[in-house]
């Protein structure tokens, strides 16, 4: 690997931060969105017998010992649950506005570095083809004949710099696009659980009137 760092050039350490920054942030989202993970079903199922007991306080508290954004947005409707319908509809988007972008932090570098890598390949591409012109330029100017082996540092850098590129751009929007998928999924339940809660809530308006 070290050998390959040299021949392919400067190029080579920039390409190689990349991986290591997508690297970094593809390992830590895939744990923070684990443990943001939940029994959507089970915990709407909880909410409701709690909610409809009119034990506010136990919903209250099982939102807090879940944790996690659609606990986060639960909360916030719970918490205006004697308020009409359009106040906790506009708390539980208020504290979707805080979560989402918890849920897609460092996704944006994660898709710069997909888009940066390959371009930094062509770049070291670029620039090992302007090694090898320029030895032949050299060698022509001083009427010495131009054998393989001068050309090889140049073709190393260009091959080197493409494949590496290539290399940590693929499986970092590979893992981008997972990533997106798994916070759509999140937005999804998120969105799904906010029109339970507002149902639930409505249903126990409708017998608290009658």
């Amino acid at each position: 690997m070290w050998e390959f760092m040299q021949k392919g050039g400067p190029i080579m350490w920039p390409i190689l931060l990349c991986s290591v920054i997508a690297f970094a942030i593809v390992i830590e989202r895939l744990i923070r969105l684990r443990q943001e993970q939940i029994d959507t079903k089970s915990f709407m199922e909880q909410i409701s017998k709690s909610m409809k007991r009119n034990k506010v306080m136990e919903a209250l508290d099982l939102c807090d010992r879940t944790g996690g954004p659609i606990a986060a947005i639960l909360k916030a409707g719970i918490l205006k649950h004697d308020r009409p319908r359009g106040e906790v509809r506009e708390a539980i988007e208020d504290a979707s506005i805080h979560e989402v972008p918890r849920l897609e932090r460092n996704l944006p570098v994660l898709a710069t570095v997909a888009h940066v890598a390959p371009l930094l390949g062509l770049l070291g591409t670029v620039t090992g083809l302007v090694k090898a012109f320029q030895v032949i330029e050299s060698k022509a100017s001083a009427l010495n004949p131009v054998n393989p082996g001068d050309l090889a540092g140049g073709i190393w850098e260009a091959l080197l710099c493409t494949t590496f590129g290539l290399c940590v751009a693929i499986p970092t929007y590979v893992a981008y696009n997972y990533l997106v998928s798994r916070v759509d999924g999140f937005v999804l339940d998120m969105e799904r659980s906010a029109t339970d809660l507002l149902t639930i809530l409505g249903e126990k308006r409708e017998e608290n009137e009658i």
